[in-house]
Order: C-alpha cells, then sequence, then structure tokens
C-alpha cells in the first residue's frame, strides 16, 4: 500500500467528539498540521469521517 499526505484546513471548534477524535486518530494537532499515513482502509474510514475538515493528497513514489 501507498501513503498519503492529510493536512487538516479547518478547526474544531463546535465540532462533534467523534470528529475530534477522528482528527487525533489521523495524528493531527492543529489546522495547517500535516501527516503522512499509510494509506489503509482504517485510516480512509477516518479521513471519510473528517472529509470536510482536511485536505488529502496521494504521494507518488
Amino acid at each position: 500500500m501507498g501513503q498519503i499526505k492529510v493536512t487538516q484546513t479547518r478547526g474544531l471548534a463546535g465540532k462533534p467528539e467523534s470528529q475530534r477524535l477522528a482528527i487525533k486518530g489521523l495524528g493531527l494537532r492543529r489546522r495547517h498540521h500535516t501527516v503522512v499515513v499509510e494509506d489503509t482502509d482504517a485510516i480512509r474510514g477516518l479521513i471519510s469521517k473528517v472529509v470536510h475538515l482536511v485536505e488529502v493528497e496521494e504521494i507518488k513514489e
């Protein structure tokens, strides 16, 4: 499997706890923070929960 780059673009103020936990599960800590994670089904599930708060980019190898 490849890797994907996930950047948090919006803040968490007023968001439900489930979305806050999904952001934390992705390893994001604040706005404009970027992490590189493995492209797995579990990670894709977390991203789908907060797709309106993050920007996703696939890393070409």
